[in-house]
């Protein structure tokens, strides 16, 4: 991982941990080409209990992700967020 890398999720960390008081529900918002294999990538990281919804771009090439779960800390948050951008063409927001 670059240094880039660690400058965002630590930058990432702090806005988190300046604003939420564990647990907390967490909004996650993702951009990925409509690609059904990598939209159930992206889905598995998170649990059954997950609140997931999607919204088509106006030409159908891209889906936005919508993700609201309970999570207990920051270090679980950016997990997820370094899982996600390990699948390719995923943007996060």
């Amino acid at each position: 991982m670059s240094n880039n890398s660690n400058d965002i999720y630590d930058s990432l960390r702090k806005k988190i941990d300046e604003t939420i008081r564990w647990p907390e529900v967490f909004l996650f918002k993702f951009i990925i080409k409509a690609d059904n294999h990598k939209i159930a990538l992206l889905e598995s990281l998170f649990t059954e209990q997950a609140e997931i919804s999607h919204h088509e771009s106006s030409t159908g090439k891209y889906i936005s992700i919508s993700v609201k779960e309970v999570m207990t800390s920051t270090d679980e948050v950016i997990e997820i967020y370094k899982k996600a951008t390990a699948i390719e063409g995923v943007i996060t927001l």
